[in-house]
């Protein structure tokens, strides 16, 4: 009688076979259709996790199914590795998220955000030239500031102090409240003089809808601390998916262990 153990990793790597086809179709549909560098940025990761889960699905399915001890091992191995890598990134993405926070200011609904405040690996991720670039051009191809922009001839100053803007919108849509720029509009600030500025940040705003802060390190600090908060939920995700990983591959054990019982029984007479 076939055992309870093959039916469920059988019935499992099915669904998870069927899953990985639309993976793999949004990779190609990307690659060909993609407006942007930025989603064509996502090409390829998902066509490789859409093509692992295949793989791994199927020699799970074979394995379990067909009694292929082989493959149920390579699946198992498979296995492993996924929970091993997971758990590492999961311990990895709580630690360089640890650092880092909004500062609150007097009188704004917003708070504003500080390079230096987050973890050294993070900062220099976004320092590097060639990566920046690449997000500053992802940035402003997702018009993150577009909304401020439409709706800033009728904002008020007093109207925009109470505003609560995104990490990224107060980081790379407006000047540093160190500057003490002159409001004009969400996206258009005067300078009030010549004096030297104490934040680098000043020198690098420009009212060009196409510049902005996207140069300025508050938007990078901008774009860390969603980066974090994003991290940390996908964190406690991977935290869920581990324990349903562990299940499976214990379920797994048991599937492989009736595959060599039944093998060494066939090998009697």
């Amino acid at each position: 009688m076939f055992r309870l153990s093959n039916n469920l990793v059988g019935i499992l790597n099915f669904v998870t076979f069927l899953l990985s086809i639309p993976i793999v179709w949004a990779g190609v549909w990307l690659n060909h259709h993609g407006a942007s560098e930025c989603e064509k940025f996502l090409t390829k990761p998902v066509i490789i996790l859409g093509v692992f889960l295949m793989v791994v699905s199927l020699a799970g399915l074979i394995g379990a199914c067909c009694r292929v001890s082989l493959l149920l091992w390579v699946y198992l191995l498979a296995m492993f590795l996924l929970i091993v890598i997971l758990f590492c990134f999961t311990i990895f993405a709580f630690v360089v998220t640890n650092k880092g926070v909004g500062e609150v200011v007097s009188g704004k609904g917003y708070k504003e955000y500080r390079l230096g405040d987050y973890s050294n690996w993070l900062q220099k991720r976004v320092n590097s030239t060639k990566n920046w670039n690449k997000i500053k051009s992802c940035l402003q191809d997702s018009k993150v500031c577009k909304s401020l922009i439409d709706d800033g001839s009728n904002t008020t100053a007093d109207e925009f102090y109470l505003e609560h803007l995104s990490a990224i919108q107060s980081g790379c849509c407006k000047p540093s409240n160190d500057c003490n720029f002159t409001y004009v509009s969400p996206t258009n600030w005067t300078p009030t003089g010549n004096t030297p500025y104490n934040n680098s940040d000043c020198n690098q705003w420009s009212s060009d809808p196409t510049t902005l802060c996207f140069n300025c390190q508050s938007c990078k600090a901008g774009l860390l601390d969603n980066i974090k908060h994003d991290w940390k939920k996908v964190a406690i995700v991977n935290i869920i998916f581990l324990v349903f990983l562990i299940i499976v591959y214990s379920i797994g054990c048991c599937a492989f262990r009736n595959n060599r019982e039944d093998n060494a029984w066939k090998g009697h007479p």
